[in-house]
């Protein structure tokens, strides 16, 4: 496994959108903006600062004809100590955000695996927006780590401006995925360690909507700018490429110019602007308006949402005749944006974000790096940048008459313009640069850190399973448990060894039950947990379930036609409701009269209902879904976690453990063995041992020189 270099290794998480090192399609669409460039340049500025030994960016792989073939490379390096890792998640098309949520499981098992490759677990994880929200919870629970979170754009407060906006609540539903979205940031704030906003009124106002709001846990850090980009036009700054084709459009190209930059999103706001400056005649005459909304190269061919903004924009154009007076170019290159900025500046005009609410306002950063002013609304990241820059004012967005009329102040005194263009530029390097901004999130992340590592009475400690080389798994009645020094002497052995060896239980009993047991026998919480005779898979040391595995054994389960099936068949009594689990069906069994199981499978298959039987110490039956089983899940474990089956040491004492017993994995029976595992004694490969309980798990270990390779490296590292 590759190590990463010394200092903190930080994993960022952003999903959606096209996310590459070098001409980011910002604009593209309404998934590839000012999030995407955020997680860029976080990572290049944290790979810069010399506490951070490795930063991975961990995004979607894309496989489409229709993007560009930079979007399929799994690894993308953006400097010496950062890189974009590109996984794998549902179908390789691109796909925008909304539909995604079904496969975010998956791409969680891919990060998993990446991690172990790595060889080193992360300090922290940090998730962006709700999909990545969803993966971080589940990794940051996995793994034992601190999870920081930056929401980017909120679910309940874009619902509210939807709702008011007169969309109806089927229809968002049915576009945005908006519960679920909702649900996984309730999960985040309720997970995270730190939650990083961009101003204070996010913390205040649009974080406080959700039940799990805890602001003590949030801290505002604005995004930086890369202020060797954005600057002011020198006094010979001339040729910009992107000047020719705006100039293109204009009768009189050198007035002052109105700059708006933004998706082709109707939250940008982008038509009020228009009947702004259509309406007021004065303005008209005075400035022309540049208009980049994206890019695009037919309208007709695109998604629903841009081409709805796109075609309102083109019919205001023409309804104000405003025609050699505006620009809305359809293409321009990352490298034209500070352009863009400086035009506008040299023209002594001003850039505009009109929009109906604005997290952030990223855009309004750079435009006063730029030494260009700025007009923008009132709502959210406007306000408190304009309180720090003083370089501007602030506007309603819903009210073109005032918005017009702001503009045409704003350009017609001279001095305040100069007076806004250098109080912007000396803002800028205060409150926004990127080495600033890093400063301050070590400094947070920092505190996350210690108190995760800090002593407690009852430490949770990180997952052992992503260097964990080998795994021992066992069953816990009359395996694990029945001889008290056994299995003191058994964890002893095992603590000797490190942390390359992890610690599995595979048991029949339910995950409360299991628990009861392990505090009175004294057993440590297991790196992996395998409950209800394979139909739960839980992951230490927070004992975080496996969704994807619930979803991957629901296959072809009808839980209560199976029920109804069994009714009729003797010798059986179903067991309490606390046994009983979504994908476990179970009975207790009448030890004198037994069962015929075959008789019992042809019952359920003549039914056309599926189920995998399970039949333990001759007194017990669990029905379980076809694909549910421990041999399944133990085997499931493996291929998650990278670890061959050959690495693994299984050992049991029943019906029940059978299947993980058989195979390629290693597999031992204790001495104290139910009598249904008899015929396994035909398979050479499956060691019995004389011990009974946890001596014979002791004995298991030293017949297959389980731990001696790895009590080999410990000793010669502390020897060291």
């Amino acid at each position: 496994m590759n190590q990463p270099d010394d200092g903190l290794y930080i994993v960022l998480i952003s999903l959606h959108g096209l996310i590459r090192g070098h001409e980011l399609e910002l604009g593209r669409d309404a998934d590839t903006g000012g999030q995407t460039k955020y997680a860029i340049e976080l990572a290049r500025a944290l790979a810069e600062n010399p506490q951070v030994g490795r930063v991975d960016l961990l995004t979607r792989k894309v496989i489409d004809p229709k993007v560009g073939q930079d979007y399929s490379e799994p690894l993308e390096y953006l400097a010496p100590r950062a890189q974009i890792v590109r996984l794998s998640c549902g179908p390789r098309r691109y796909l925008r955000k909304e539909v995604l949520w079904p496969y975010l499981g998956s791409f969680a098992d891919y990060a998993l695996q990446h991690i172990r490759r790595i060889g080193r677990l992360p300090d922290i994880i940090h998730s962006h927006y709700a999909d990545a929200a969803y993966v971080g919870v589940r990794l940051a629970g996995l793994l034992g780590v601190p999870l920081v979170h930056t929401g980017h754009s909120l679910g309940r407060v874009k619902r509210h401006r939807l709702l008011e906006g007169g969309t109806k609540e089927e229809s968002i539903e049915t576009r945005y995925n908006m519960r679920q979205r909702i649900e996984a940031e309730e999960q985040v704030l309720s997970t995270a360690a730190l939650v990083v906003a961009s101003t204070q009124q996010e913390v205040d106002e649009q974080y406080a909507l959700y039940d799990n709001y805890h602001p003590k846990r949030m801290v505002v850090i604005p995004p930086g700018t890369d202020l060797e980009r954005f600057h002011p036009p020198s006094r010979f700054w001339r040729n910009a490429p992107i000047e020719q084709e705006i100039n293109r459009f204009l009768s009189y190209p050198r007035k002052p110019l109105i700059l708006a930059l933004s998706r082709p999103d109707a939250r940008k706001n982008i038509s009020t602007l228009i009947r702004a400056y259509g309406e007021n005649p004065a303005l008209r005459q005075k400035v022309n308006l540049v208009l980049i909304v994206g890019n695009r190269d037919d309208i007709g061919t695109m998604e629903k949402g841009p081409r709805t903004v796109l075609k309102e924009i083109l019919l205001l154009i023409d309804r104000y005749d405003l025609y050699g007076s505006i620009a809305y170019p359809k293409h321009h290159e990352v490298d034209d944006v500070p352009d863009l900025y400086r035009l506008a500046a040299r023209s002594k005009g001003v850039f505009i974000n009109p929009a109906l609410t604005e997290p952030f306002g990223l855009t309004l950063i750079e435009a006063a790096a730029s030494g260009l002013p700025v007009i923008a609304t009132h709502d959210g990241g406007p306000r408190e940048i304009l309180e720090h820059c003083k370089n501007g004012c602030l506007i309603d967005p819903l009210d073109a008459d005032r918005m017009g009329k702001v503009l045409l102040e704003s350009l017609s005194d001279r001095n305040r313009w100069h007076r806004w263009a250098k109080n912007g530029l000396k803002g800028a390097q205060q409150y926004y640069s990127w080495p600033g901004h890093v400063t301050q999130y070590l400094r947070e992340v920092s505190k996350v850190i210690r108190k995760a590592k800090k002593p407690r009475l009852q430490a949770k400690k990180k997952s052992r399973l992503p260097i964990s080389e080998k795994v021992l798994v066992c069953d816990i009645d009359n395996t694990l448990t029945g001889d008290g020094e056994g299995l003191r002497s058994l964890f002893e052995s095992l603590k000797e060894a490190g942390a390359k060896i992890g610690f599995g239980i595979a048991t029949g009993r339910n995950f409360a039950s299991t628990l009861k047991v392990l505090k009175k026998w004294d057993i440590p919480l297991p790196d992996l947990l395998i409950t209800g005779v394979g139909s739960q898979i839980f992951y230490g040391p927070n004992l975080v379930e496996d969704q994807s595995w619930q979803q991957h054994i629901r296959y072809r389960w009808k839980r209560e036609s199976i029920l109804k099936a069994m009714a009729d068949i003797p010798n059986l009594r179903l067991q309490p409701s606390s046994e009983q689990l979504p994908c476990k069906i179970s009975y207790d069994v009448d030890v004198k009269k037994g069962l015929d199981i075959p008789a019992i499978a042809r019952h359920l298959r003549q039914l056309d209902l599926s189920a995998n039987i399970i039949y333990s110490y001759q007194a017990y039956l669990d029905l379980l879904p076809v694909r549910a089983s421990k041999g399944s899940a133990v085997r499931f474990f493996c291929d998650k976690w990278g670890i061959p089956l050959e690495h693994l040491l299984v050992v049991g004492d029943s019906g029940s453990d059978k299947e993980m017993l058989s195979g390629n994995t290693l597999g031992a029976v204790v001495g104290n063995y139910s009598p249904e595992l008899e015929y396994l004694r035909e398979d050479s490969s499956i060691y019995f041992a004389q011990g009974h309980h946890a001596w014979g798990i002791l004995e298991a270990l030293a017949h297959y020189g389980f731990l001696e390779q790895e009590k080999a490296v410990v000793a010669k590292e502390e020897a060291l």
